[in-house]
């Protein structure tokens, strides 16, 4: 064999199979695209159930909230037009919310100083029958002379009415916003006393028992023992009481006058304006809402349960 010959095929001629270097070059190659490739998937699988949970979540409030509207907008075409459609109202919530804070005459406000008069009102009563009721449930739930004393009383003025209280509150204060006040504490008050009542009924009597080992006082009794064990039901009373305030104030503005989105209510009636009813409903709904999903934060921050 020839010197070239030779010199070829060690070379290796062209054509032939890729020298050993260059077959690591192209499996490194391959195992760098295949690792990016074992990335990207898991990405894009993280990404799909995102999307899809984002869906589940939101699909069927969505759904509900078109049954709605549709099951509105057929009553109010077979209502003659008394009854306003959505369309209608959507115009009418815009140009009411464009200027909420207008002010021209003590009875003609927008509809946001209203919504500021009754949350005030609520925070006042809602306040007072937390300051009192929160304290005597402890009281009734810790003693049982107290308990047997007053059950009988809570059985017999929880079942009543709110508005059966505002003419009592009329007479007493003689003016409509006290007694609006006081129709909110005296409905409030009472899930307060009863769910912290039953909270402290329930604490387990080792505790208690460890208590008296340890010779503690009444005092950090409450605070160290009572209290953390019973926050649970104290934050339900508090959730329970704030719906039925935001609940009682309505009726109670209808009745009593003045500024707040119960009178507000009444007046468009008298002045037949059914759109703004309706936004009045869907209002008094999106702050009621609102109202208790922040003592649902309140309640997840405060409460180990609730973190659950």
């Amino acid at each position: 064999m020839s010197p070239v010959i030779n010199t070829l095929v060690a070379a290796g001629a062209p054509g032939d199979s890729p020298s050993t270097g260059d077959t690591a070059m192209v499996s490194d190659g391959s195992a760098q695209n295949a690792s990016k490739l074992t990335l990207v998937k898991p990405q894009r699988t993280r990404m799909s159930k995102t999307l899809l949970r984002a869906i589940e979540l939101a699909l069927p409030p969505l759904l509900g909230m078109l049954l709605l509207i549709g099951v509105w907008a057929i009553l109010a075409e077979t209502s003659g037009n008394r009854l306003p459609g959505p369309f209608k109202t959507w115009l009418s919530a815009v140009d009411l919310f464009s200027k909420p804070f207008y002010r021209n005459g003590p009875n003609d406000q927008g509809i946001g100083w209203n919504i500021l008069a009754s949350l005030q009102r609520v925070g006042i009563g809602f306040g007072l029958a937390a300051a009192i009721g929160i304290p005597a449930g402890f009281l009734i739930g810790r003693v049982a002379f107290l308990n047997a004393m007053f059950s009988p009383i809570i059985s017999l003025l929880r079942p009543v009415s709110p508005l059966a209280w505002l003419p009592i509150g009329l007479l007493v204060f003689k003016a409509a916003n006290p007694a609006a006040i006081w129709v909110i504490f005296i409905s409030a008050i009472w899930p307060m006393i009863i769910n912290t009542a039953v909270g402290v009924s329930r604490v387990p009597q080792d505790y208690m028992n460890v208590a008296k080992v340890l010779n503690l006082s009444e005092w950090k009794i409450m605070t160290k023992i009572l209290l953390p064990a019973t926050l649970p039901y104290i934050l339900t009373g508090i959730r329970l009481s704030i719906g039925v305030a935001w609940l009682v104030i309505v009726a109670a503005e209808m009745l009593t006058g003045g500024v707040g989105i119960g009178f507000w209510v009444w007046d468009e009636w008298n002045n037949l304006n059914v759109e703004h009813i309706i936004i009045a409903i869907f209002v008094v709904g999106i702050v009621g809402l609102l109202l208790e999903q922040m003592l649902i934060l309140i309640a997840k921050r405060f409460s180990h349960e609730y973190k659950a």
